[in-house]
């Protein structure tokens, strides 16, 4: 019976949260994409590279609007997506012909090693399953998928967050670095 005690929950409900910090949320996550979405349909359009992924929408919500959560904090938003994307490719490389296999394996090992490396960040999940799913833009990239678009991207959009998030008077970003 305890088991499905816990899932009435037990905890109160966030509290709303006030238009200025909604505001500084859009506007980190407008001129966070605004770059690598630039890059990538603008400068890049046509050829190879693929300067956005999924992933960097996920990784906007934390970085952006929940800017205190330790899964949004500088080692998590790098570390997790750079860990993700090399465990991607290796598993999209090792297991292409069992897609079903290479997604799990990758999403799941994903979450191990960065929950090993404190580096946890959830759209770094994303992050490896588009490793493997991914057009062949996606796996013609190889590892360099972990170069650009995931080093770049997420160096950018860190960026960015550092000085948005230092901008508004109520926000402090990052909590910590390391």
């Amino acid at each position: 019976m305890s088991f499905f005690k816990k899932m009435k929950g037990g905890s109160q409900s966030p509290s709303v949260v006030s238009l200025s910090e909604i505001i500084w949320s859009w506007l980190g996550a407008f001129l966070g994409i605004t770059p690598v979405a630039f890059l990538n349909y603008n400068i890049f359009y046509g050829n190879d590279l693929v300067y956005i992924i999924g992933s960097f929408g996920a990784s906007a919500v934390l970085i952006y609007g929940a800017v205190r959560s330790p899964l949004a904090q500088p080692r998590n938003l790098v570390g997790g997506h750079l860990v993700s994307a090399v465990i991607g490719v290796i598993a999209y490389k090792l297991f292409y012909p069992f897609p079903w296999f290479a997604s799990s394996f990758a999403v799941a090992t994903a979450i191990a090693v960065m929950h090993a490396t404190k580096t946890l960040h959830p759209p770094g999940g994303a992050t490896a399953l588009i490793a493997v799913i991914g057009s062949e833009k996606i796996h013609a990239l190889g590892f360099w998928y972990i170069l650009v678009p995931v080093g770049v991207g997420v160096v950018i959009m860190l960026i960015v967050a550092l000085i948005v998030n230092n901008l508004a008077k109520n926000r402090r970003y990052p909590e910590y670095w390391y």
